[in-house]
């Protein structure tokens, strides 16, 4: 796979097809292997909200901690961009894994037959890829696995702007306030931060310039998110942003009594860049409705004391 570099022309956008009521949803596992219950869970989640759930028998394989060998799980994600059947592919769960499949997917293949693609967690490792490399439009969000298992585990007002065609819409009710106030607009791209971190120095290095970025996370210490941002911005990762969002950032903890806020430790690094920031948007590691965000199309984000305002400024899929 070529590398990508920051200066590469840029592409025209492709969108996926948008998705309907009653239309199948593919569901795979390309990072950690999955349970039986879980899947099953999540199939009736998807359900209940009006969609058709199909997967492989393959997917509760297990090699490791894996979801299958590498080979399977390539196939599998393969397969589902072919089948004409499937108008959407949904990740099961994330964990650790995506980053095998990178040399061996089929860029060419996969847009040829541009679909819907949503995940997080260890997923954010595809989402990027595709989004820089095979210029795609992709979905940061609920997992079948994982969200779709709750009742109230799923935004389902952005999971449907984003997905059935809307042309413009604001994301609401989001949990996001301001850390530092302005207006910026450019491309929504991000994800889970350690998996941002972790392709710095390789093919799929993440492309950040004229863009509003997402980093969430889930567990790590204070400090550890410290570490990360910081090799962010030594490997220049944050110049030419134009805002940043954070997310919940749940148990991202060190002690009950620490003495500080996890905002203070963000504001730190990012503090001094003369952008908009924004922290607690709920997507991906969240404790309930997790809201589905568009990677790769053009938002706005305004930020000021007394709100945060995060708008789509262009349809994420096609009719």
């Amino acid at each position: 796979m070529a590398r990508l570099t920051e200066d590469a022309p840029a592409r025209k956008r492709l969108k996926p097809s948008a998705l309907q009521r009653g239309d199948t949803v593919g569901i795979i596992a390309p990072a950690s292997n999955i349970k039986r219950d879980a899947l099953l869970a999540g199939c009736q989640g998807l359900q209940r909200i009006g969609y058709k759930p199909f997967y492989f028998d393959s997917i509760l394989e297990q090699d490791l901690y894996f979801a299958g060998s590498l080979e399977r799980r390539t196939r599998e994600l393969h397969d589902m961009f072919e089948r004409d059947d499937i108008r959407a592919i949904v990740c099961a769960r994330g964990g650790y894994g995506c980053n095998y499949l990178v040399p061996g997917i089929d860029l060419e293949a996969i847009q040829r037959h541009p679909k819907i693609f949503i995940g997080y967690s260890d997923v954010t490792t595809l989402l990027t890829l595709l989004c820089d490399a095979a210029s795609m439009t992709v979905f940061h969000g609920p997992m079948s696995a994982k969200d779709f298992v709750d009742e109230d585990g799923v935004d389902v007002a952005s999971w449907e702007a984003a997905l059935s065609g809307a042309a413009s819409w604001d994301i609401t009710d989001s949990g996001a306030r301001g850390l530092r106030n302005g207006h910026a607009e450019g491309v929504f791209y991000g994800g889970c931060l350690p998996m941002l971190a972790a392709t710095l120095g390789t093919s799929h290095e993440i492309q950040t310039a004229g863009r509003i970025l997402f980093l969430e996370d889930i567990g790590s210490k204070p400090y550890q998110i410290d570490r990360m941002l910081m090799q962010l911005k030594l490997a220049g990762k944050f110049e030419g942003v134009r805002g940043i969002i954070f997310g919940e950032f749940n148990d991202c903890v060190q002690h009950p009594q620490q003495g500080y806020t996890l905002e203070e430790v963000v504001l730190r690094i990012v503090g001094d860049l003369n952008i908009p920031v924004a922290f607690g948007l709920r997507s991906g590691h969240v404790t309930r409705r997790n809201i589905t965000l568009p990677i790769g199309i053009q938002a706005s984000l305004d930020v000021t004391e007394a709100q945060v305002q995060l708008k789509f400024l262009e349809s994420a899929t096609t009719a």
